[in-house]
């Protein structure tokens, strides 16, 4: 239906997470339409993305420097460990300033029933452990079921070879603004739990 080299790239935008087939062509169509100056521009920065950025070695987020600014930083809190699922979400994190410690990225989260783990970095995870600086870890993976399998898996390997780190978990409850009525079972048991005194 379409010529090769359209084909080519709709089927490379359709490789992307939550893009189907219309979506992948109105990509490409808008491309074509936009002229050659934004294809350019576009091209320019996949080029530098593929030959600048890198994985940093210490943290396994995505930078251009290897370490990357935060584990380069000294005067971070060398004793806090926070383990997160996606390289995404350190900023949001660091956007809160409520946290002045490191970051290990395990790139993605054990899927239920899962035995192989050699994809996410875990070992890499273990390895950090063993330097004394380290106090607590805070696992801060989302409360979903994947997230809650892998937090599980790690406060157990946490328990076993580590019996004196302190691990914790980000708190859950009620979002602002939220109403009772309408919150889950889930969240306001949580919400319950882990109130606190103002």
């Amino acid at each position: 239906m379409y010529s090769k080299s359209i084909q080519n790239l709709i089927d490379a935008f359709r490789k992307l997470p939550s893009v189907g087939q219309r979506t992948a062509e109105r990509f490409v169509f808008h491309l074509l339409k936009s002229g050659k100056k934004e294809v350019g521009e576009i091209t320019i920065s996949l080029k530098e993305l593929i030959e600048n950025v890198k994985s940093c070695e210490t943290c396994w987020d995505f930078s251009d420097y290897n370490p990357c600014a935060i584990c380069g930083n000294k005067n971070r809190d060398q004793s806090l460990l926070c383990v997160v699922s996606e390289p995404q979400d350190i900023p949001v994190m660091e956007r809160t300033g409520a946290y002045n410690g490191l970051y290990h990225v395990l790139r993605g989260v054990i899927e239920p029933g899962e035995e192989d783990l050699d994809r996410l970095k875990i070992k890499e995870l273990f390895e950090k452990l063993r330097n004394k600086e380290i106090k607590e870890i805070i696992l801060a993976l989302n409360p979903d079921l994947p997230g809650e399998t892998t937090m599980l898996f790690l406060e157990k390997k946490i328990k076993e070879k580590y019996p004196n780190l302190k691990a914790t978990r980000l708190a859950r409850g009620l979002p602002m603004g939220s109403d009772l009525q309408y919150a889950d079972e889930i969240t306001l048991g949580s919400a319950i739990k882990n109130r606190t005194a103002r």
